[in-house]
């Protein structure tokens, strides 16, 4: 296990299922999972977007409920949840009130119009218009990461918790979003190669922040 603390994050490169049940309680998990789809091992034209990303076996199987079940676990009580990709998950999740849509802007392209989020609250569902050009901008370093911008609406979406946990960090996005809005941000990664990725980002987000402040 390496852990390396950014401003107020603190990174894990560790197994999610170890640093679950060691973590106190957070306001909010918001996490984008492998489905089991091979994601890791997608190639495509490079001005899509996409590249080949090399195989490494992360993306083979979905987490198993346990995972799910330790997160929910690691929210206060009154705090919420959204995991991306739930519609790959509706067997272990409970059924919920608010779906969240990210809406790409783009139709009868090869890759999806949208993509799908579980979230924990009682509340209505809805839709952020985000077109792909615009999250490619943000320099795209993981087969499925998501926007900046989107995980910042994720984050006012519950309510701009204090304390937000990440245990599939990828490249980071989620933590960047937390330091360009001044929050706090535990992540795990179990891919090294993804866990550096997303210390440089986190760490340019943050000093971002300083030299506004």
């Amino acid at each position: 296990m390496r852990i390396e603390t950014i401003g107020s994050a603190t990174l894990y490169l560790a197994d999610c299922r170890e640093v679950l049940p060691t973590l106190p309680k957070v306001d909010a998990v918001i996490t984008d999972p492998p489905y089991g789809i091979g994601a890791d091992t997608h190639a495509g034209p490079e001005k899509s977007g996409w590249k080949q990303y090399g195989d490494g076996g992360w993306d083979v199987d979905r987490p198993e409920r346990e995972v799910f079940d330790l997160m929910a676990k690691a929210v206060r009580k009154g705090g919420g949840m959204i995991i991306w990709g739930g519609n790959y998950f509706t067997d272990y999740l409970p059924p919920t009130m608010q779906w969240l849509v990210w809406d790409k802007g783009q139709r009868e392209f090869s890759l999806a119009d949208c993509e799908f989020a579980w979230s924990s609250q009682k509340k209505a569902a809805r839709i952020f218009n985000y077109p792909r050009p615009l999250a490619l901008k943000d320099g795209k370093q993981h087969p499925t990461q998501k926007p900046v911008a989107l995980m910042e609406w994720c984050i006012d979406i519950l309510g701009n918790p204090e304390t937000v946990l990440d245990p599939f960090m990828g490249s980071g996005t989620t933590g960047v979003a937390c330091m360009n809005l001044g929050r706090k941000f535990i992540g795990i990664e179990i891919e090294p190669k993804y866990f550096d990725i997303a210390c440089e980002r986190i760490s340019a987000a943050q000093a971002q922040g300083r030299l506004f402040a």
